[in-house]
């Protein structure tokens, strides 16, 4: 049978960091029904943390130079695509093919790989920093991600935030089938995510800080008492002027002067050129996964009437 899973995971225990840099102090108050919740690409982490876990992947073969193109221009699409609900559903659907068939204990190891080796350096200190003070405080502090939940879970754990909700896949018998269970963490789907957190956690949302570097995530900031804009696209900078809501920008240099720079868009012109140079490497190797008749056949037992991923778009 598919099994149940929660849109949040806990992460670990709370590391200290030394000294916050000076344009990441601000006032947080003890307060048990507060708590933070930090969007993770370009928010707390440089670039988008799903490409760099392709990009791991197609380092260890189990991606291929044409995976990545499409995997590029999907990020693109998605990035740009908040305005047209029919991109998000064909994005929705192409989300988490391509760990169809992949054990969950495959996907759970290599980020946890990927994160130690593409991502850790990436971080933002700042952006760390403020969550820091939040801890520091006694408050909680949770990744909100449209990345898979395990790969947002490896990212808290291993900051010490107290944990993650992202983007849920659906698993039967310990393998994804390649469909979402639930929604795609986009939009306002976070704020239903986090709505429900707080009712389990005894959080009140008026209390509650957001931050955030994309327009996508409007409807979050606009749901907590304190938003924060963190290293803002011009769209949410404009938005946060509106209503005076604290901007922090952690970009130095020409990071600064590019902000209006699509950065998903970057990120596929990134993701083309390294393919070209993984396509001149040996074929590509997979963890052990299933195949698609063998996930036809689990749906099959099951009683599920959704068809199989060979079988749509037919």
């Amino acid at each position: 049978m598919p099994r149940t899973r929660r849109l949040w995971a806990g992460g670990g225990a709370p590391a200290q960091l030394a000294t916050p840099p000076p344009e990441a102090t601000r006032t947080v108050t003890p307060d048990p029904t507060a708590a933070a919740f930090f969007d993770v690409d370009n928010t707390m982490m440089r670039g988008a943390s799903i490409y760099w876990f392709a990009r791991g992947l197609a380092a260890r073969k189990y991606l291929s130079a044409g995976d990545l193109i499409r995997f590029g221009w999907r990020q693109v699409r998605f990035r740009w695509a908040a305005e047209n609900p029919g991109d998000i559903d064909v994005t929705k659907q192409a989300a988490l093919a391509f760990i169809e068939g992949w054990r969950v204990e495959d996907m759970e190891r290599l980020a946890e790989e990927i994160f130690d080796e593409l991502m850790a350096e990436r971080i933002w200190s700042g952006s760390r920093a403020l969550a820091q003070l939040h801890l520091n405080a006694g408050q909680r502090v949770w990744l909100v991600t449209a990345a898979p939940v395990e790969l947002g879970r490896v990212i808290a754990q291993r900051l010490g935030l107290t944990g993650a909700i992202g983007t849920v896949a659906e698993v039967r018998d310990g393998y994804y089938t390649g469909h979402l269970d639930g929604d795609l963490m986009h939009g306002t789907a976070k704020v239903d995510a986090i709505t429900k957190l707080a009712a389990v956690e005894g959080l009140d949302l008026g209390r509650c800080a957001a931050y955030s570097d994309s327009i996508n995530d409007l409807p979050m900031l606009s749901t907590v008492g304190h938003p924060v804009a963190v290293n803002p696209d011009s769209a949410l900078r404009r938005e946060a002027r509106r209503n005076g809501w604290e901007v922090r920008d952690f970009r130095t240099g020409q990071r600064a002067v590019k902000i209006g720079v699509p950065t998903a868009l970057a990120a596929g012109a990134a993701v083309g050129a390294f393919a070209a140079v993984v396509a001149l490497r040996r074929r590509r190797k997979r963890p052990d996964r299933l195949s698609r008749r063998d996930l036809a056949r689990l749906r099959k037992r099951d009683g599920d009437r959704t068809p199989a991923a060979s079988e749509r778009g037919r």
